[in-house]
């Protein structure tokens, strides 16, 4: 690469890895992401957290979730995301898609937690495209008829478009005003799909009939009230949703092309979290997986992860090598030949050289804060549950270890007393990193 690169972060919502036809997914038809697979590189062993809050602020800061989570739905007032630093670089920035990092309780539960995170305005993009901008009761459909925050103000032009297709026609709009600037861009596409509600798409035979029961609960008090009617929806759609969102993605993909920006271009797609749990697809012909969103199983944390730049990039190539969330950051920051503000703290690796496809440094292992704190919830969702795994062995800080290649789903704890003397080696071996993950 002769100048710095353009970057387009890709990331879908709860889309596990199964369900990518490249990925060996069968029950969906994904031929746009796969063709990025056959022109890239695809990665067996890619992990973030089970929500969506959780992984999005890894990735945009390139830190643990304990050094700066605040809670679901949120993100400090005033913390430093990519937006930021890329804007400051240098790059033209842009991010279109869903946000929902600024105030998530609606007003009559824990009032006091509202506002309480960072504004679309403050986060540091050029220019925005967003769903749920501010709070929670004003977020109304993100699918169809879509209530769509850009640049300041609501479009009053969504009635009978789909989410997607106004977020990937504003990024398009965003690259051909800026493409023969001197400035590199950088967009993040952060998607609504695949999230419930589970609704028809336009290629969908019952798009034309479908009034979102999201958009008649604008305004309501209470969580309840929010849900009445809007979360009633049918996992059957979540095909359609699928394959909508490959072929809107397909669409960017056409265009980058048509432009001759592909090998200028870095593009990373990944997921935000595993599937949701009612929704189960098949891999092969024969391996039925069942959602884990919201589980520390791999269920829960194991994603899709692409990425292509023709000539950069060697295409068709698997890595193997262990990628969490926090790696994104320092990665786009290598491949943009970026340094770090002094200061500011990263606990990502970089994989860039593995997509130049030098061996790099590859991760002995992965570690994960999870702690949702998603009021809507309750109790259960205030917990705090630390792990560790690599290629073969996961280890909680609450002393269950799992051998995932015997048993993936983790039905069967191995605990110290027990431990064989290959256990105890694998435990030995990641039980004292907990005690350097502090503040």
């Amino acid at each position: 690469m002769s100048k710095q690169p353009n970057i387009v972060l890709i990331m879908s919502d709860d889309l596990g890895y199964e369900v990518i036809g490249a990925n060996g997914g069968t029950s969906y038809k994904t031929p746009f992401i796969d063709s990025m697979a056959e022109k890239g590189m695809r990665f067996e062993n890619a992990h973030v957290m089970p929500l969506c809050t959780p992984t999005r602020l890894s990735l945009m800061t390139g830190k643990y979730n304990f050094r700066n989570y605040i809670g679901f739905g949120l993100i400090k007032p005033d913390e430093v995301t990519f937006g930021h630093l890329l804007t400051d670089a240098g790059y033209n920035t842009c991010i279109s898609g869903k946000w929902q990092l600024y105030s998530y309780n609606p007003p009559d539960q824990f009032p006091e937690e509202r506002s309480s995170g960072q504004q679309i305005e403050d986060a540091g993009f050029d220019e925005f495209c967003v769903w749920h901008p501010h709070h929670t009761e004003d977020k109304g459909s993100r699918y169809k008829d879509p209530v769509i925050y850009e640049n300041g103000a609501f479009r009053t032009d969504t009635k009978g478009k789909y989410g997607e297709d106004i977020f990937c026609d504003y990024i398009i709009d965003f690259i051909e005003r800026k493409k023969d600037d001197d400035k590199p861009f950088f967009v993040y596409w952060p998607m609504a799909a695949t999230h419930k509600p589970h609704e028809p798409t336009p290629d969908s035979p019952e798009w034309d009939s479908f009034d979102p029961p999201s958009n008649r609960s604008l305004g309501a008090k209470t969580w309840a009230e929010l849900e009445d009617g809007s979360w009633q929806d049918d996992p059957k759609f979540y095909r359609d949703m699928v394959e909508y969102h490959d072929k809107v993605i397909g669409r960017l993909m056409e265009y980058l092309e048509s432009q001759g920006l592909q090998q200028d271009t870095l593009v990373i797609y990944l997921g935000d979290n595993g599937s949701p749990d009612d929704v189960c697809s098949m891999m092969h012909e024969h391996n039925e997986i069942c959602g884990g969103k919201g589980k520390t199983n791999d269920r829960g944390t194991h994603v899709p992860l692409i990425c292509l730049m023709p000539g950069t990039i060697p295409a068709e190539t698997v890595q193997t090598d262990l990628i969490e969330a926090t790696d994104f950051l320092p990665t786009i920051f290598e491949a943009a030949g970026l340094n770090f503000p002094e200061g500011y703290l990263i606990d990502g690796r970089s994989f860039f050289p593995q997509l130049q496809g030098d061996k790099g440094t590859p991760r002995d292992w992965m570690f994960f804060h999870y702690e949702p704190m998603n009021r809507r919830h309750g109790l259960n969702d205030v917990r705090k549950i630390r792990f560790l795994r690599d290629h073969r062995w996961k280890l909680y800080e609450t002393g269950e270890l799992h051998d995932l290649e015997s048993d993936p789903d983790e039905n069967v704890p191995i605990y110290e007393a027990e431990d064989s003397v290959s256990q105890s080696e694998a435990r030995n071996k990641l039980k004292p990193i907990f005690s350097q993950m502090v503040n």
